[in-house]
């Protein structure tokens, strides 16, 4: 028998300290946590779904979980993450028809607009991250493999999966300097990426980040969302009130440039409606963020007697006649809508972080976004080729947009490079999907 070396035993002894240490001390936090979110609940309406999800939680996986079938467990904070991991979800349905697929979310945004997807055998709320609840869902679950999306680094799952030697991965990674693993106070969180067995990450800089601080279960695989966009130009729905709204591509009397604003908030109006109110020859298309009435009633006002809604035109074609700005209230088209524009404006770039990028630029056209993208690989990207433009302002929005207008070379040369970026990045999927099954079938 080997005697072990004297460092081995001090890094060994440390290791069982700082566990005896965090997994409570972090433990508590989260039972506070979720003791604010009932107290929460008491009057925000977000806080109260979370609230009454997490008391369903049991119910539905003793409903929909049999302890005979073989599980993959598929987590996604919110909606941006489950779109990363959708290509993933549909292509073990396609091609390991006899596994069956766990989707949880945190999040109310996401589980209550996903909460019915076909494409998963059970949707749930993940079960708050303390040891109780962990061992409980894991017991009743039981999953082969587990796969996180993009940021999820809950202490108590990974340490009990990885102490259980169920294979966990993370997908479609970033890390950026700035996070608490790489800060000197914070760094023991890094011993919680060694849990993985496997972490996919978007780009060579999240891989040399993490080798940094000696974490090397990770591969460059690039980002699922590309795969997603590409699967969803495939299926693009038509779009008959923005066809007779817009004109078809290529027609004569179609206007010189339809710009479509999608994901479109308050502060996003404040930087492009002057443009847009000065610039006649132009039609929009509109799909703001929230569409409630007095949402709607706002944008009206922004631009008088030119708005028209896209239920009006439902209910009458000829509503839109004269109307120069269409305003889409209802969900579930924006990926198809950017079909018809020549160049797009991606809001939510003067607040928290712009929305998806990709899902115009996998059109071909130009896009335009905010300042607040530095967390995107694919915005960075995108700038330095030239099919993405940030813009700091309304004047750097007008001089651009101007640009685009009135060059039209200019415009689709920018457009073809943002589809040529889409059409490179494609693969992700592919590659993890052959990793995880290689390794566990």
């Amino acid at each position: 028998m080997r005697i072990p070396k004297l460092k081995e035993v001090r890094v060994f002894l440390a290791e069982g300290i700082r566990q005896m240490v965090e997994m409570p001390l972090y433990s508590a936090g989260i039972s506070a946590y979720r003791c604010g979110v009932k107290v929460a609940a008491l009057k925000n309406p977000k806080a109260r779904k979370l609230d009454e999800g997490q008391g369903e939680i049991w119910k539905r996986l003793d409903e929909a979980v049999s302890p005979t079938d073989r599980y993959v467990w598929v987590h996604a904070a919110s909606l941006g993450e489950f779109e990363q991991g959708r290509p993933l979800i549909e292509k073990i349905k396609r091609e390991r028809p006899e596994l069956k697929v766990l989707l949880t979310f945190f999040s109310p945004s996401g589980y209550e607009v996903r909460k019915n997807y076909a494409g998963a055998d059970c949707v749930c709320y993940l079960p708050f991250d303390t040891p109780r609840r962990v061992k409980k869902f894991l017991y009743k679950v039981n999953p082969e493999i587990a796969v996180f999306v993009k940021y999820e680094f809950w202490r108590n799952y990974l340490h009990e999966l990885w102490r259980r030697q169920i294979p966990v991965y993370l997908i479609s990674a970033v890390f950026r300097q700035d996070q608490f693993f790489f800060k000197k106070r914070s760094a023991w969180y890094g011993h919680w990426l060694r849990w993985y067995t496997r972490i996919y990450v978007q780009d060579e800089g999240s891989r040399q980040l993490l080798e940094s601080i000696n974490v090397r279960n990770v591969e460059v695989a690039g980002d699922t969302r590309f795969d997603r966009v590409t699967d969803i130009m495939a299926a693009r729905k038509d779009i008959p009130e923005l066809d007779a709204f817009a004109g078809r591509k290529g027609d004569e009397n179609r206007p010189p440039l339809v710009m479509m604003f999608g994901s479109s908030w308050e502060t996003d109006e404040m930087v492009y409606a002057d443009w847009l109110r000065t610039h006649k020859e132009v039609k929009a298309v509109i799909a703001p963020h929230e569409f409630d009435e007095e949402r709607l009633d706002k944008l009206k006002k922004l631009f008088p007697e030119e708005v028209v809604l896209m239920s009006e035109l439902k209910g009458d074609p000829s509503a839109g006649e004269g109307k120069r700005i269409l305003v889409m209230d209802c969900f579930g088209l924006l990926s198809s809508a950017y079909y018809y524009a020549d160049v797009a404006y991606v809001g939510g770039g003067f607040g928290v972080s712009i929305h998806n990028i990709n899902e115009a630029a996998v059109y071909g056209i130009p896009v335009m976004f905010g300042p607040e993208n530095k967390k995107f690989i694919e915005a960075q990207e995108m700038k330095t080729l030239g099919g993405g433009i940030e813009v700091s302002g309304a004047e750097s929005f007008s001089r651009n947009a101007d640009r685009l207008l009135y060059d039209k070379a200019e415009r689709e040369k920018r457009g073809r490079w943002a589809g040529e970026y889409i059409r490179e990045k494609i693969g992700a999927t592919d590659k993890i999907f052959s990793d995880l099954f290689r390794v566990n079938k």
